[in-house]
């Protein structure tokens, strides 16, 4: 039908039409927000990146790091993520290196990453086991003891 026309039956037939919203219309209006502390790099393909405590109340924590360094994390350079050349502490020890408020951005090879996320799976799940055992250990045929391995959760009201 022509606009004109469903115009005038709108007004005919007395409608209070509402013009539709369109997406511009429809966005919710933008919110300040604080500055994050640690801005996002931008990922290379094959790494994972972390932030890495060097020191904490400006006491250098030298276990942590070098901790870290072991399990395969390496400090990222500030030639491979030039945006954050402002951002760079001008008292840290790790001059060509990326450190923002105590804390060192590292990489490591995704594949490395998954490997240790295996392993400490694998160790909780030994943990798990043991525990079970050990508590199945106590279980007495006059009243025997059960494990539950289901959780659920539940949203909304009780029944």
């Amino acid at each position: 039908m022509d606009r004109e026309l469903t115009e005038g039956l709108d007004e005919a037939l007395g409608s209070n039409r509402v013009p539709r919203k369109t997406r511009e219309q429809a966005e919710r209006p933008k919110v300040w927000q604080p500055a994050s502390m640690l801005p996002e790099p931008d990922k290379q393909a094959g790494y994972a990146y972390r932030w890495v405590r060097v020191s904490t109340l400006g006491q250098n924590d030298a276990r942590n790091i070098s901790s870290k360094l072991r399990e395969g994390w390496e400090a990222v350079r500030i030639e491979e993520q030039p945006q954050f050349r402002m951002l760079v502490d001008p008292d840290s020890r790790f001059k060509d290196n990326i450190e923002v408020a105590g804390l060192l951005l590292c990489k490591a090879p995704v594949e490395l990453m998954t490997q240790r996320k295996e392993y400490f799976a694998q160790k909780n799940q030994a943990q798990m086991e043991s525990v079970d055992s050990n508590f199945m250990r106590e279980s007495d045929a006059r009243m025997p003891l059960f494990r539950e391995k289901r959780s659920s959760t539940s949203f909304g009201k009780g029944r």
